[in-house]
């Protein structure tokens, strides 16, 4: 007697292909696959920045310190990127020690908070009860002579100065650093 099996659609060879399918393995395979191919559907392009150049970093520095220097005033200046990050760094000859510290974090202070340093410290006279903005961190600065860069409608970061006799002049000088490279300034 010849034994000849039957193939149907739950044989021994289907049943084994069908186990494959719904094992925890190839579920999870198969659910790899699928949040693969949605994820692939849904992924949006990573954001670019713009990054202003080192070659420009430094001639804003440079431009800043020969302003004030131009005026008598030896000064320290700072350019940190959008993240507060220092990028370039000029000192002048005879600047005081507390001038490196304080252009970087005017500059800081202006790239964190992404408006001129004056305007903070105006804000903090007017209204008394918003003093605690000085203590958000220690690199925080809120002394007039730090203004952010704006280029092309793009934010880039801040620059800084410190060491003439009024944040005024400090701002004046930081001020020469962006029309040097072009870059926006806000409004006294």
């Amino acid at each position: 007697m010849t034994n000849t099996k039957e193939k149907t659609p739950m044989s021994d060879t289907n049943c084994t292909r069908l186990t494959r399918i719904t094992s925890p393995c190839g579920l999870c395979g198969l659910l790899f696959t699928l949040l693969a191919i949605a994820g692939a559907a849904l992924a949006k392009p990573l954001p670019t920045m713009p990054v202003l150049p080192l070659e420009l970093a430094h001639k804003a520095v440079l431009a800043a310190v020969s302003a004030c220097s131009a005026d008598g005033y030896r000064v320290s200046a700072a350019l940190v990127n959008r993240n507060g990050v220092l990028k370039a760094f000029a000192r002048a000859d005879g600047a005081g020690p507390h001038t490196v510290d304080s252009s970087r974090h005017k500059a800081y202070t202006a790239a964190s908070l992404r408006e001129p340093t004056a305007k903070f410290a105006t804000l903090i006279v007017e209204h008394p009860e918003l003093q605690a903005l000085r203590d958000m961190n220690a690199s925080i600065l809120i002394l007039a002579g730090g203004l952010p860069i704006r280029i092309d409608g793009e934010f880039i970061g801040g620059i800084g100065v410190g060491g003439a006799p009024g944040g005024h002049l400090d701002e004046r000088c930081a001020r020469a650093g962006l029309a040097a490279i072009e870059a926006e300034a806000d409004k006294p």
